[in-house]
């Protein structure tokens, strides 16, 4: 009886949109998909990891706030010893607000840090930490527009999302030539997603001409990131529909 444990894949962020195509796409390669939210959103987690069981892949839910030190440290912890060694870190988390300048209060600013920036560095450490004992990983930061230029009204989300990216660029330059392979991914343009979908007009048109992106057309890059050989590996990939302004 082979009771070699499953490797795992933890996708901080799983979502309903993006974070769920990407936890259902690495089940599909065999991986445990260890499905991560804030504890309020427990139910949706488990509805999300009852629907990988059902189509045959692994998943476990594991509501956990990942702008805690302590829990994170836990969260990983408990993965490692009792499903299996994570394969594959996804952080996914997207902290995007829009507020003028002179509306930004100090409690947003630091809120937005702290999910979109400061989980990542928690969430990346402690990934980081046992692959390094393996030799072996892949650490994937999901990234936006706003990791490469701020625009009016986004100062909190870009800060967030331009420090992820440092972050990212950090990691992959010492964890690279120790066999873990750190990306960063651009998503630039809008995802087809409930949110969007109330908020802009043809989404119905736009997906037609594929002019919106899927959620899962971007989960299959993240998992062409994962397979990636390692004497060519990307470190920053774009993401746009190809009618996109860059």
């Amino acid at each position: 009886m082979n009771t070699t444990p499953k490797s795992a894949c933890l996708v901080v962020g799983a979502g309903d949109a993006t974070g769920a195509a990407i936890a259902r796409a690495f089940a599909r390669e065999g991986l445990t998909a260890c499905l991560v939210r804030r504890p309020r959103h427990a139910k949706e987690l488990e509805k999300l990891a009852a629907s990988i069981r059902e189509t045959g892949g692994a998943a476990v839910a594991l509501p956990a706030d990942a702008r805690d030190e302590d829990a994170v440290a836990a969260l990983v912890e408990n993965i490692e010893t009792e499903i299996g060694p994570i394969e594959v870190a996804v952080f996914n988390i997207g902290a995007n607000v829009f507020f003028p300048i002179a509306e930004t209060t100090a409690r947003v600013y630091r809120k937005v840090w702290e999910m979109g920036a400061y989980a990542g560095f928690l969430t990346g450490r402690e990934a980081a930490k046992r692959m390094l004992t393996r030799g072996r990983g892949t650490i994937i930061f999901t990234g936006a527009t706003a990791s490469l230029r701020g625009g009016a009204g986004f100062a909190a989300f870009a800060g967030a999302k331009q420090a992820l990216r440092a972050l990212a660029q950090s990691m992959a330059r010492e964890l690279g030539p120790k066999n873990i392979h750190v990306a960063h991914v651009v998503i630039d343009g809008a995802i087809d997603t409930d949110f969007i979908r109330g908020i802009m007009p043809d989404v119905d048109g736009k997906r037609a001409e594929d002019a919106i992106l899927s959620p899962e057309a971007i989960a299959e890059n993240y998992v062409m990131l994962h397979r990636q050989p390692r004497m060519a590996w990307t470190h920053e990939l774009d993401l746009r529909p190809w009618k996109e302004k860059w």
